[in-house]
C-alpha cells in the first residue's frame, strides 16, 4: 500500500470514527428516552450526559484533526483511547449486570474501531 493511500485510509477512519463518536454522544443529549429504551434506564442522568458530551468533544476533535497530517496522529490517539475505554466498560459491566447486554453491540463496534486504527500505520 502506498504512503498516500495509507494517509487517505487514516483520514477516512478519522472522519468515520469522528462522526460515529459525535452522533453517539449527541443521542443521549438529544433524546435520552430512546437511548434508554435501547441501553436501559440510567439512575445518574448527569453521568450519561457527561459521557455524551465527552463523546461529542472527541468526535469533533477527530473531524477537525483528520485533514492535517499532524492531526491524524491526534485523531488516532483520541480514537484508540475512546474505543479502548468504552470497550473496557462494556466488557466489565455487562457480565456484572450493571448495564444491559445491548452494550455488547457497542463492544463490537469499539473492537472494529480499534482494529481499523491498528491497521493504519502511525495514524
Amino acid at each position: 500500500m502506498s504512503r498516500r493511500t495509507d494517509r487517505g485510509d487514516a483520514d477516512g477512519v478519522a472522519v468515520l470514527h469522528g462522526v460515529f463518536n459525535l452522533l453517539g454522544g449527541l443521542w443521549p443529549l438529544m433524546h435520552l428516552r430512546s437511548f434508554e429504551w435501547v441501553f436501559g434506564p440510567k439512575t445518574d442522568v448527569w453521568l450519561q450526559k457527561t459521557t455524551g458530551g465527552l463523546l461529542v468533544s472527541a468526535g469533533l476533535t477527530q473531524l477537525a484533526a483528520a485533514p492535517d497530517p499532524r492531526g491524524r496522529a491526534q485523531a488516532r490517539r483520541i480514537g484508540l483511547g475512546t474505543a479502548l475505554t468504552l470497550l473496557a466498560v462494556d466488557l466489565v459491566y455487562v457480565p456484572r449486570r450493571r448495564i444491559r447486554p445491548t452494550y455488547l453491540l457497542d463492544a463490537a463496534m469499539q473492537t472494529g474501531w480499534i482494529t481499523a486504527w491498528l491497521r493504519r500505520p502511525g495514524g
